[in-house]
């Protein structure tokens, strides 16, 4: 499937704003935040509650600036927080750096913030990755003049079977609760309370659950969040980290694989712009577990004269397997499975090709009907990805057919829930109800009962409904289609007569 360049939105003007901070120059562009101009001066402002994806809110204070000169040429009375304050031209700004004023305020507010603060930095999970530390050391007072009885609650509580919750070391930045109302469209923790009194948690009848819940904990500046699973295993200082795709689905998300002495101990989101942004779901985080399992093949196993397997060296086995290779040269087929990457799968294909001299090459884990080869043939190989993850968050409108991207491919969820929400995306289903994920997209429902899409389809090209037919025909708009999709006969062809007819990528 296609995006028709000339049906592709044409980028708009952008308009730029210059103001100085430090005493240097910068241009950006209009609505940028005081932050985020800073950063490309390379100025880091300290921060707790800002987040580049989520929206600002300026709960935790610690940004806070000196503005002499608001580009009206009259000064803010007082700091400002710099992460809700957008640039204006000719603005004049004054971080920590060369600002007694607001140096000043970034250590008084680091000091409230530590006034029910818990010293369990030996303990805390968030030791030495922990922003809270960092920024004490740099803009905190040396010595507290607080004397009361610290603020404290049981702890942990295990808010879910991978997330702890430590009341006693939240700040109140606000950041899990954005991201479960926010990006991940579900209500599954909330600061209760006001005031000195205020706290995070899940309300009794809004339980824990989310397939991104563990993002919360890896965005959380402090231990109030830590994983199960990772819960006094290591300190980071002792990690290796390694890059890596993740192997759960098709969204192909960037990770960050964090092991010690050869064990993996947790895995993050990785920071990809393109793909999973700095998002991932549950089971890329959580479910790496299978890999340290006890019965796993940690030596290579060779038969013996007996036929018995025995462990060999390297070596000796990959020397059999050489042999045992050449001899199978041209009569030998290929079946990796579906959980390849590209590259991966590109390489094994190769490999079948040049080194077994063989074309019986298969990923398919399930059987295939000649119309979803032919699909694949026609549709799908041979062909660049020309729908990216940006192409969906643009598009007017996208059709689901028989796919489920909450359940089968969650960054694509995340995607077209961020376009709904800040874009006003129009996203149309055909499935047989209204999941939770097409509630949360703010999605129409196309009823068709289990193995009628292909007729319901067929229906949207002949023009049945006008109102689909006009979304679909807008610039940019884009059809998915599921793996469902392909166990209704005629299904798959409807769906690409329909990207032919509309012009939808």
């Amino acid at each position: 499937m296609t995006v028709a360049d000339e049906k592709k939105p044409v980028a708009q003007q952008v308009e730029m704003v210059t103001c100085t901070i430090d005493g240097f120059e910068v241009s950006v562009p209009k609505g940028t935040l005081i932050i985020r101009a800073a950063e490309l001066l390379g100025i880091q402002i300290p921060r707790f509650c800002d987040h580049p994806l989520l929206d600002p809110v300026g709960a935790c204070r610690q940004c806070l600036v000196e503005i002499p000169d608001a580009g009206n040429g009259r000064g803010m009375p007082k700091p400002q927080a710099s992460c809700t304050t957008a640039v204006m031209p000719g603005m004049v700004v004054k971080t920590q750096l060369t600002s007694p004023v607001a140096d000043k305020a970034q250590h008084g507010v680091m000091e409230l913030l530590l006034i029910n603060h818990p010293l369990d930095c030996p303990i805390c999970d968030k030791g030495g990755e922990c922003p809270l530390q960092n920024q004490a050391m740099s803009n905190g007072r040396g010595e507290t003049r607080f004397t009361e009885a610290k603020r404290t609650f049981p702890k942990p509580i295990p808010l879910s079977t991978e997330v702890l919750l430590d009341r006693e070391r939240c700040i109140q930045c606000a950041r899990c609760t954005r991201f479960s109302d926010q990006i991940a469209g579900d209500a599954f923790i909330d600061l209760f309370e006001r005031g000195a009194k205020e706290q995070v948690g899940s309300a009794a009848d809004n339980p824990f659950q989310s397939y991104f819940s563990g993002n919360t904990v890896q965005i959380c500046p402090v231990g109030a969040l830590t994983g199960a699973a990772y819960r006094f295993r290591s300190r980071p200082f002792d990690l290796v980290s390694t890059p890596s795709a993740c192997e759960h689905c098709a969204s192909g998300c960037a990770l960050r694989t964090d092991h010690r002495r050869g064990k993996v101990t947790r895995r993050l989101a990785g920071d990809d712009p393109q793909v999973n942004e700095e998002w991932n779901c549950d089971k890329g985080r959580w479910a790496f577990t299978y890999a340290t399992q006890p019965d796993r093949l940690t030596h290579p196993l060779v038969r013996n004269e007996k036929g018995e397997l025995e462990v060999a060296s390297w070596p000796e086995a990959l020397t059999v397997a050489a042999r045992g290779l050449a001899r199978a040269r041209g009569n030998a087929g290929v079946l990796t499975g579906g959980r390849l990457t590209l590259e991966d799968a590109y390489a094994y294909s190769k490999f079948a090709r040049i080194a077994l001299g063989t074309n019986d090459i298969d990923f398919r884990a399930r059987p295939h009907s000649a119309e979803e080869a032919e699909f694949l043939a026609f549709a799908v190989a041979g062909r660049p990805i020309e729908v990216s993850y940006a192409d969906l968050e643009a598009a007017p409108a996208v059709l689901l057919a028989g796919f489920e991207p909450e359940e089968e491919s969650p960054i694509v969820f995340l995607r077209l829930r961020k376009a709904f929400r800040k874009k006003g995306l129009k996203v149309v289903s055909v499935a047989p109800f209204a999941s939770r994920g097409l509630r949360k997209m703010g999605g129409t429902l196309l009823p068709a009962v289990p193995g009628a899409e292909a007729e319901l389809l067929g229906g949207l090209v002949a023009g049945d409904d006008a109102g689909v037919r006009e979304l679909l025909e807008k610039p940019g708009a884009v059809i998915l289609v599921g793996e469902r999709l392909a166990t209704s006969p005629g299904a798959l062809s409807a769906a690409v007569r329909l990207a032919h007819a509309t012009g939808a990528g």
